[in-house]
């Protein structure tokens, strides 16, 4: 989890979560919130995920909130 701060385990500020990511390339590592929608399990997640309209089945860490004050997703891994 290079360039991530871990979760703290004592709150639940950002969780690592299962989500369908609405990015028009796969390359980027960080999403904003608007662009990503939680989802229960990751069976759940790849049933929405519909690549041909740029929305894809993530394992995220967040939210976070980035330096411009922003609240933003970590991808931990494309499902």
């Amino acid at each position: 989890m290079r360039g991530i701060i871990p979760p703290d385990p004592e709150t639940n500020v950002s969780n690592m979560e299962f989500a369908v990511v609405y990015v028009p390339r796969r390359s980027r590592n960080r999403f904003a919130a608007g662009c990503v929608e939680i989802m229960a399990t990751a069976a759940a997640a790849v049933d929405a995920a519909d690549p041909d309209n740029k929305r894809y089945a993530a394992r995220v860490s967040g939210p976070s909130k980035s330096s411009e004050g922003q609240a933003i997703y970590y991808l931990l891994e494309w499902l």
